[in-house]
């Protein structure tokens, strides 16, 4: 087994970006999730009630800061975007501190086997690492084992519940309910891999993966 891909989603909800390499420490991919969108007051916005935020992309700038479509995700131009895509207008953006800006762990792992069964973009799910040669729905046997990623170490804890984001499109953000009830009916509304992480290290595209 190898690492296929590697993603990261510095500001939650938002599209994403996908790396060669990563430093995965305790809180997961360095710099992933470290700024959410919150409504008036306070209150944490999601792509699951907002989905034309799929629709602005985040990645970190060379200051390790996340931007927003290019922007600082500070500046006026990356909070105006926010509350266009939100509908609100007094969305905003805020920092996160440690893992509250996780919904379960913060290692999110899919493989290809599972992913070809599901056979819709894998975006979707968005995953932090896409794991290749793993047949089928191996991964599902996996919980309670560890998976030694390049050099990291991720302890598996349990086949991921899915949600409502999975049936928006990440290009268009175009609903389709089909693929929630796919997952329910065909794959007991799970899939994907949460994880945490039990040593850190740094992990590369094409780096050996192996079950403990």
């Amino acid at each position: 087994m190898s690492v296929a891909e590697l993603w990261r989603y510095p500001v939650k909800s938002l599209a994403g970006e996908r790396l060669q390499r990563a430093v995965i420490g305790r809180d997961g991919i360095a710099g992933d999730r470290i700024v959410h969108v919150q409504d008036g007051r306070g209150r944490v916005v999601t792509s699951r009630t907002h989905p034309m935020l799929l629709g602005l992309h985040a990645r970190l700038g060379d200051d390790g800061e996340p931007l927003v479509d290019g922007a600082p995700w500070t500046s006026d131009e990356a909070a105006t975007a926010v509350r266009l895509a939100a509908a609100e207008e007094e969305a905003a953006l805020a920092r996160h501190a440690g893992r509250e800006g996780f919904d379960v762990l913060p290692l999110l792992v899919a493989t290809d086997g599972a992913l070809a069964a599901l056979g819709v973009d894998h975006r979707r799910l968005r995953p932090n690492i896409v794991i290749a040669g793993v047949e089928g729905l191996a991964e599902r046997a996996w919980p309670g084992r560890r998976l030694r990623i390049g050099g990291a170490v991720a302890a598996v804890a349990k086949v991921r519940g899915r949600c409502v984001m999975t049936t928006y499109d990440p290009d268009t953000q175009e609903q389709d309910m089909s693929v929630l009830r796919r997952i329910v009916s065909e794959f007991g509304g799970r899939m994907a891999l949460d994880c945490d992480v039990v040593e850190a290290g740094a992990v590369s595209v094409g780096d050996r993966v192996e079950l403990l």
